[in-house]
């Protein structure tokens, strides 16, 4: 048997570099037809081939064929799980099967893998999982996203100011087609931010201005014009701008839990009621407790400040701010293992974060 290894495998590996050779001929040829039903050929003679499944899986997406290219594109992760590009192209057929979760899931591992921007990469996979992240309703991770597509950018296009726009003010893709007023208000929000990331304070502080006074009712304007001031160090013009959002629409969320954050460190009595309030607009949401048990703990109601904290931690076990509080929260109620548990665990979840 040993002496027949020899006549069965060497004319194999020859018909295997035949067909690849001639595969990436049809390639560079653009015969893609040809060059896609070489590859297949040399895919299933030698299956641990990466390129060839690679080439197999762009050639199926310049096609519009996004199951096989995702297909294939599978093969080529599983392979080579380090490759960038392949978890890019991965996730970019994913998305256009509408399989969000996974597009998503495949898309972030490519910019962790720090994908190049070969061919605009980069900038796409950022732009199609900010979308991807719109749609789930993700609008702060979305907005991080466009932030640092927007800062690799020297001019801004209107496909991009629309999705930062809807990312700052919260509109999903599938709400309505887009009247002319809405469609300059996401105009206008996203020139806004654009200028944010770019870092050009003083104009984003203007064109933000100019925004909350043209859009002054809209849903999420005086919302976004407050986070912006809030990031800027200017509390006291957030709040306001915060209250506003809450004048405009009554039960609104996140304004609360803005004017709660905006004066923890400053005026934790003007803010509590608002997170009280926020407590009672979502009893689920970790970040309405850790802030309603940090304005208490701060106004001297330190039991009934631990109950909110701990209510907190039992909602977001990894959240390193509820362990800072809790751990002086315990000590002035004079529990001391407590409060070592919590600082161990603070500073912990602080080293991983690193």
């Amino acid at each position: 048997m040993v002496l027949l290894l020899p006549t069965i495998c060497f004319p194999l590996a020859a018909q295997f570099d035949d067909i690849a050779v001639k595969a990436g001929q049809a390639r560079d040829a653009d015969q893609l037809e040809q060059a896609a039903s070489l590859y297949r050929q040399a895919v299933r003679l030698r299956p641990t081939w990466a390129e060839g499944w690679w080439y197999l899986g762009t050639i199926a997406y310049d096609r519009k064929q996004f199951t096989e290219a995702a297909d294939s594109l599978r093969k080529v992760v599983a392979l080579a799980p380090k490759d960038a590009n392949a978890f890019a192209m991965l996730g970019l057929s994913e998305a256009q099967l509408k399989e969000n979760r996974a597009a998503q899931t495949h898309l972030e591992q490519a910019l962790a893998l720090d994908v190049g921007d070969e061919n605009n990469m980069r900038q796409v996979v950022l732009f199609t999982d900010a979308n991807l992240l719109i749609a789930a309703g993700a609008f702060g991770r979305a907005q991080d996203a466009l932030d640092k597509l927007a800062s690799e950018r020297a001019t801004a296009v209107e496909e991009l100011l629309l999705a930062l726009g809807r990312a700052v003010i919260g509109i999903l893709p599938s709400d309505a087609a887009l009247a002319s007023e809405t469609r300059e208000l996401l105009i206008t929000a996203g020139q806004a931010e654009y200028l944010d990331a770019n870092r050009r304070t003083s104009e984003a502080t203007a064109a933000y201005g100019d925004l909350a006074k043209r859009f002054a009712k809209a849903h999420n304007v005086q919302f976004a014009y407050g986070r912006f001031l809030l990031k800027n160090h200017l509390e006291d013009e957030a709040v306001a701008a915060f209250k506003q959002e809450i004048e405009n629409n009554p039960q609104h969320l996140l304004a609360r839990l803005g004017i709660a954050g905006g004066l923890l460190s400053t005026e934790p009595a003007i803010g509590l009621p608002y997170a009280e309030q926020a407590v009672k607009l979502a009893p689920k949401l970790e970040e309405a407790h850790y802030l309603y048990g940090a304005c208490l703990l701060e106004t001297n109601q330190t039991e009934q400040a631990i109950g909110e904290l701990e209510i907190a931690r039992r909602l977001n076990p990894k959240d390193e701010r509820i362990y800072f509080r809790l751990a002086k929260a315990y000590a002035l109620a004079h529990r001391k293992t407590e409060a070592a548990e919590a600082r161990e665990t603070f500073q912990r979840l602080r080293q991983a974060s690193k």
